[in-house]
């Protein structure tokens, strides 16, 4: 019996996600949330942290990434941002990214209130605007990254949030 490659069997998309997910620096190292100066990092580095390792995730999950921190301006004001554009299969996801600490008390969703959401779906009108179709399935996702000093990340994804 004549063995399938393994990229037929198992299809490339699976191979490099089951690669992004065992060797992704982003998923499987612990987290340091101090500099080598032994300060603490500032809220956008978390921030960046965050979406660095729901990216990876996302990408572990065989979605591919389209755009990261999409924004668009009107007359220099910000109308509208998305941290994370993907398409998983056929369908188009914009993420929302909220990073907090083991400890914290509030949920990160409880961060997308009602103008967060606003921003998003603005950011998203736009995207899908230049993309030239609305024909496209698309979801709103929004995704929780736990942090602590020394450990893994932890990464919830609520789908569709919102």
């Amino acid at each position: 019996m004549a063995q399938r490659p393994i990229l037929k069997h198992f299809g490339f998309t699976a191979l490099v996600a089951t690669i992004v997910a065992r060797f992704s620096r982003w998923l499987n190292s612990p987290c340091h949330l101090a500099g080598p100066d032994g300060e603490p990092h500032d809220r956008q580095w978390l921030g960046r942290y965050g979406e660095d390792v729901a990216a990876a995730w996302l990408r572990a999950h065989h979605c591919h990434i389209l755009a990261r921190n999409y924004r668009n301006t009107r007359r220099g004001r910000r109308t509208g941002e998305v941290d994370i554009i993907a398409r998983e299969r056929r369908l188009l996801l914009f993420v929302e990214v909220k990073t907090r600490h083991e400890s914290s008390k509030i949920r990160p969703l409880a961060a997308v209130d009602k103008a967060k959401q606003r921003l998003i779906e603005r950011g998203a009108n736009d995207w899908l605007r230049r993309l030239g179709t609305r024909q496209l399935p698309w979801r709103f996702d929004v995704i929780e990254v736990y942090v602590a000093e020394g450990k893994v990340p932890r990464i919830n994804r609520v789908r569709d949030a919102f």
